[in-house]
């Protein structure tokens, strides 16, 4: 029941599909869960690859093994190694260029001593046909340094062998690769032949009785299987992926929608038709504690704060109107609205009584009694803390309640998660879905990790900070400024990174402070701002704050108090070093 009374609320709010929070959480899920699943894909193909690839080549490595003892135990592998590459090294270079003619064929088969061995070799290609098993070639070669070529010895091609002597040119770097062999870990090549792509080759050494090695037994295998292999797990695993991507951006976006996007919707919605009520003297109601918005966190904490706030101003009025005139009536609701208003910023010093790595100090003086100015801080967690320095636009009831709705918006936004310009962008698309009244708030928005003293902040429309290094004076800090929050719908937000060092000062304020007018119409400005925070740089927050104050009601005088003035020191002390 009351979650279809959320529906109904946030179904005032018509926002563009494409342009709703909705939207853009799906879409920044769906990113991140596709980015991930690639990262996830990259990461198994290439496993799954390196296991299958390791797998082929031990297999290739155990079968030149097995294939060379049969060579050295079961013929004269050695003795005709010998004879064949002895004739290889006598030919002159004219000689070697014949290869692959009768008449270089000659020059072995022709040899006596060769010819002896015939019998040799019909015996070798014998035995090594017999491991053609789940490779592709099986033959007995030897480099040669000289001539950086490889000399065939026994081939078992059954369709076009080598015969005994022919050579081809190796790669230098391959070559060494098996004539430096330590006989440790298994020894191949991969390389990209031309004729048939990507070739594993892997070999053993034969060796005669003085440890030399007279020849090598090769064996060839084709790496297609490997790529077929590995693009066919990549097929699967996507497939998987794709369908886990969809089902995670499906669940996370129901769940965004109904913890987040429906209660702000609902909340923003019952604020407006408060605001509309009370400008038409309607009947009071239960906007806020009919929206039974049950999240547990600052979404629930600002429907309760408002139904409270509701509840006491009924409860106010119609007392009001019982013994008072509308004057005094509305004496009472500014005054309560002041104290919740109050409430609702910090205003316990300290406020982190165990932490040693800052101090803060800050202070809110409305122009009326209610303001549209706003601060805050809270510990995102233990090593980093949120900044936050803000200006309604307009001025009495209708700027503290957008006051109050942007800061538990902001605040909101802020602990889910997210850098400063990313918690911007989603306060503005919040503000904007519902924003009839067309108001906005200039923000400065801050991160700060206690451990390292990075600050990390973005702009949107406020006053520049005021920033105090170690040793050094207070200066105006210049940095980006982006659009209003609340001003216009898909506002992209920037940010910036500065650096505290032990014993810098950050000073962030709202106009008011540099605007304070004298009665003779005279701002009090930068420029004195400065002074005052100079007047004792080394002062602690609190005492930085008084300074300014001084300052300010010194300049202004009796003039009457124009704008909210609204302050915030932060001191950073750096992490406790360790005992």
């Amino acid at each position: 029941m009351k979650t279809n009374q959320i529906e109904r609320e946030a179904s005032a709010v018509s926002l563009p599909k494409n342009r709703s929070l909705t939207a853009k959480t799906l879409r920044s899920t769906v990113l991140a869960a596709v980015a991930l699943g690639l990262v996830a894909l990259v990461i198994g193909t290439g496993m799954y690859g390196y296991t299958i690839f390791n797998q082929y080549t031990r297999r290739a490595f155990e079968t030149t093994r097995n294939a060379s003892l049969s060579a050295s135990h079961g013929a004269d592998a050695v003795g005709f190694s010998k004879k064949v590459m002895g004739i290889y090294r006598a030919l002159t270079p004219e000689q070697r260029s014949q290869m692959g003619t009768e008449a270089y064929r000659k020059l072995f088969t022709e040899q006596p001593d060769v010819k002896t061995m015939a019998g040799t070799y019909d015996l070798l290609q014998h035995m090594l046909s017999g491991y053609m098993i789940d490779v592709d070639y099986v033959y007995l070669a030897m480099f040669d340094e000289a001539t950086r070529a490889m000399v065939y010895l026994v081939d078992t091609d059954p369709q076009d062998p080598y015969s005994a002597g022919e050579w081809e040119t190796v790669d230098e770097q391959g070559m060494r690769k098996f004539l430096d062999w330590n006989g440790e870990g298994i020894l191949y090549d991969v390389d990209q032949t031309p004729g048939y792509g990507w070739m594993c080759t892997a070999g053993y050494p034969i060796r005669d009785a003085s440890g030399e090695t007279c020849a090598f037994l090769l064996v060839d295998i084709s790496m297609n299987s490997v790529i077929t292999s590995m693009a066919r797990f990549a097929l699967q695993i996507g497939l998987a992926l794709a369908l886990a991507t969809a089902l995670i951006a499906w669940r996370v976006s129901r769940k965004i929608k109904a913890s987040v996007v429906q209660p702000v919707d609902a909340i923003a919605n019952a604020a407006v038709r408060y605001v509309q009520d009370k400008q038409r003297n309607a009947p009071n109601q239960n906007h806020f504690d009919s929206l039974g918005i049950r999240t547990g966190d600052e979404l629930e904490n600002l429907s309760r704060i408002m139904a409270e706030m509701e509840r006491d101003l009924t409860d106010h009025e119609a007392q009001l109107k019982r013994i008072t005139a509308q004057e005094e009536r509305m004496v009472t609701e500014l005054s309560l609205a002041t104290r919740i208003q109050a409430s609702m910023l910090p205003h316990v010093f300290p406020p982190f009584p165990e932490r040693t790595d800052f101090d803060i100090y800050a202070s809110m003086d409305p122009a009326r009694e209610v303001g549209g100015d706003f601060y805050d801080y809270f510990l995102i967690d233990g090593d980093h803390l949120g900044l936050v320095m803000a200006d309604v636009s307009g001025k009495g009831v209708p700027a503290a309640l957008f006051m109050m709705a942007s800061k538990i918006i902001l605040q909101s936004v802020a602990m889910l998660g997210g850098s400063p310009a990313e918690i911007l962008t989603k306060t503005n698309e919040a503000i904007c879905s519902n924003n009839e009244m067309e108001m906005f708030v200039t923000v400065w928005v801050g991160i700060l990790e206690l451990s390292t003293g990075r600050l990390t902040a973005a702009n949107a429309g406020h006053e520049y900070p005021m920033l105090k290094r170690p040793g050094q004076p207070f200066e105006l800090y210049k940095d980006r400024h982006g659009f209003v929050v609340g001003g216009m719908a898909g506002v992209r937000y920037r940010e910036y990174n500065l650096q505290l060092e032990p014993g810098s000062k950050l000073f962030l304020y709202t106009d008011g402070v540099p605007e304070a007018t004298s009665a003779a119409q005279e701002l009090f400005g930068t420029e004195r701002l400065v002074a005052a925070l100079n007047k004792d740089p080394e002062a602690s927050p609190v005492d930085v704050l008084k300074n300014v104050r001084a300052a300010v009601d010194g300049f202004v005088r009796d003039a009457k108090q124009f704008d909210d003035l609204t302050m915030l020191c932060l001191e950073y002390r750096g992490a406790p070093s360790a005992v």
